[in-house]
């Protein structure tokens, strides 16, 4: 049976076989308890754990102890920004976004805003780009988190996190960046950009569903967090609860190919993406969502004048998998926040598609969802 071309690599990856071969001991050889320090098996997997985590610190020039494991990145998020909050509520009640962070983000300062916390929504410039002016004269002596992050997940963005980490630090205000989209794709380095909080997941890099971590700055300055899970005083107390070492081994290994093959890989999906982009230029009425050149590799995002969203994602489906908008969100069939923020219309807003181009997509491929894409335009043009 045939089955569509995959394109939304920004929703979730397929497991790298590579990563599956190296999970798969843990699951029936390597089976232990890495909290059981007393014998054999829990010390395989204690051993396995440990060089996950120095493969994560690595990647972000962090220490393996500032690396605390989670479900996922909205785990991540939400110990990072319900932590901060009530480690940090006797010295401010003030919280900084974007208007075009995920729900992962907006959604716990909007339940801390019925707590009494003041969240403060920055508006982003018409290419996604955050005003650095407009944020530092924001920030006042009692805000406690800044939240930004580093690529959004629907136009690929990737906002100036070094600055963003000065200006933070600058004002003494703690600096949190979701990084589920960016980790192991574009440099990061907690150090040079003064990054004190970091969410990070698999599967949008070839690991498994399930499996996340937080970066937590241990020094200069000592960041606090408060935990959102209790029981058992596992990760340094910040999330209790048995660690998966199966998945975790996985995350490492994901993240130790993709460090090793980013720049070929990167320079590989950058192409496609510039080809499929010149092909769908042929179309009258059409907008790129987000900044031309600083955004993600493999991120495409579109906006089609004159087009049906709905009628226009039914035309493609059976030829290849993409999405109108962040998955985490996918049974809401309101328009795009994030493009709204950007000024489109909700009409405008809610004819886009996310094209997203990962590892196992060919150029072939990418000819055939161009002439796809294109051919349904113009059928659902002539309908109007």
């Amino acid at each position: 049976m045939h089955r569509p071309i995959y394109l939304d690599n920004q929703a979730t990856t397929p497991v790298d076989q590579r990563v599956v071969d190296t999970m798969l001991p843990y699951f029936t050889e390597y089976f232990g308890n890495p909290s059981s320090i007393n014998h054999q098996y829990g010390w395989e997997a204690e051993a396995a754990v440990k060089n996950a985590r120095q493969i994560l610190a690595n990647a972000i020039n962090a220490s393996p102890e500032e690396i605390i494991f989670t479900s996922g990145a909205t785990e991540a998020n939400n110990l990072a920004i319900k932590g901060i909050a009530e480690a940090y509520f006797q010295k401010g009640q003030h919280i900084i976004t974007l208007a075009t962070e995920h729900n992962a983000v907006i959604d716990p300062c909007k339940y801390l805003e019925t707590l009494g916390f003041e969240i403060t929504i920055l508006p982003v410039e018409k290419d996604g780009l955050i005003d650095l002016n407009l944020l530092e004269k924001t920030i006042r002596d009692d805000t406690i988190l800044v939240s930004i992050m580093a690529a959004n997940n629907e136009i690929g963005v990737l906002q100036p996190l070094a600055e963003i980490g000065r200006i933070c630090h600058k004002k003494n205000t703690v600096f949190h960046t979701d990084s589920a989209q960016a980790i192991a794709k574009i440099p990061l380095d907690v150090q040079t950009m003064q990054i004190d909080l970091m969410s990070f997941t698999g599967h949008k890099i070839y690991a498994p569903k399930g499996i996340g971590a937080l970066y937590v700055r241990r020094r200069n300055p000592r960041v606090k967090l408060a935990p959102q899970l209790h029981g058992g005083g596992h990760e340094r107390g910040m999330r209790s609860g048995t660690l998966y070492t199966p998945q975790i081994v996985g995350f490492g290994k994901a993240i130790e190919i993709a460090l090793a093959e980013r720049e070929k890989e990167s320079d590989r999906i950058t192409k496609l993406r510039e080809k499929l982009w010149k092909l769908l230029s042929q179309l009258e009425g059409i907008h790129l969502n987000g900044h031309p050149t600083q955004r993600l590799p493999g991120n495409l995002n579109i906006s089609f004048e004159s087009v049906d969203g709905a009628a226009l994602l039914l035309g493609l489906q059976s030829v290849m998998a993409v999405s109108s908008g962040s998955a985490c969100s996918s049974t809401n069939t309101l328009s795009s926040h994030v493009l709204t923020a950007l000024g489109h219309s909700e009409k405008l807003a809610y004819a886009s598609i996310r094209f997203g181009i990962g590892r196992f997509n060919t150029e072939e491929e990418i000819e055939i969802v161009a002439q796809q894409v294109i051919s349904t335009v113009q059928s659902l043009r002539q309908l109007q």
